[in-house]
């Protein structure tokens, strides 16, 4: 039986008319903010489709803003987001575009080393669903390790394998290859926390090509 959250029931505590246009597109940039884990400086944003019909007056714009920088959906400062001494100090340009292929509530962020994708799914729900060319799905509702490395038998039960002796559940596992043998990504959830130390551990014993850990989003 899948969970049921209680944002799958009532819209957020947030500013703003709509869950998916202006809650969802904050908690985005929170995430974002989060799978990205360093000063943002300079970013190029793409609204498609609903979002980018109807997102400027539903404040989708400064949504997205607001959370790159740090902001949660109920702070009355999203309004006026573009104004503030946070949103001058980052280099941003948001275009709008149309696109057949995209959910109708998409977004892709670029920046000079990272190109993250995400949407929003509605009540205030969303889903970060590729970062570079990797697919992979992350909802902000675990803590996840993400990892690419080299495609080789056994990796993941190796890894699986450090975080269950770290006394950690898996929540779920979620891959994405090029081909045989290439580069692989891994979307790990987890029900707790994991430390510095396992996470070193991963590193030595199977030397990934990147690995990142995300912090779930507040409720």
């Amino acid at each position: 039986m899948n969970e049921i959250s209680i944002l799958d029931i009532i819209s957020p505590i947030m500013v703003g008319p709509s869950s998916s246009h202006t809650a969802g597109a904050v908690r985005i940039g929170l995430l974002v903010r989060n799978i990205y884990n360093k000063k943002i400086k300079k970013v190029k944003i793409i609204l498609y489709n609903s979002y980018a019909k109807t997102g400027p007056g539903h404040g989708t714009d400064k949504g997205i803003i607001a959370g790159l920088l740090g902001f949660n959906v109920d702070d009355t400062i999203i309004k006026d987001i573009f104004n503030t001494p946070e949103a001058s100090k980052l280099e941003y340009i948001i275009d709008w575009e149309e696109s057949f292929t995209r959910h109708p509530n998409s977004v892709d962020f670029i920046f000079d080393d990272m190109t993250i994708s995400a949407k929003s799914v509605g009540g205030g729900e969303i889903e970060v669903d590729r970062i570079n060319d990797f697919s992979l799905s992350i909802n902000g509702k675990y803590n996840v390790l993400v990892l690419v490395v080299k495609d080789k038998p056994s990796t993941l039960a190796r890894i699986a394998d450090i975080i269950q002796k770290n006394d950690i559940n898996i929540a779920s596992i979620n891959c994405d290859r090029y081909a045989r043998g290439k580069n692989t990504s891994c979307c790990i959830a987890l029900d707790g926390d994991i430390k510095n130390s396992a996470i070193e551990e991963i590193k030595k014993e199977i030397n990934p090509c990147l690995i990142r850990y995300i912090n779930k989003l507040g409720q």
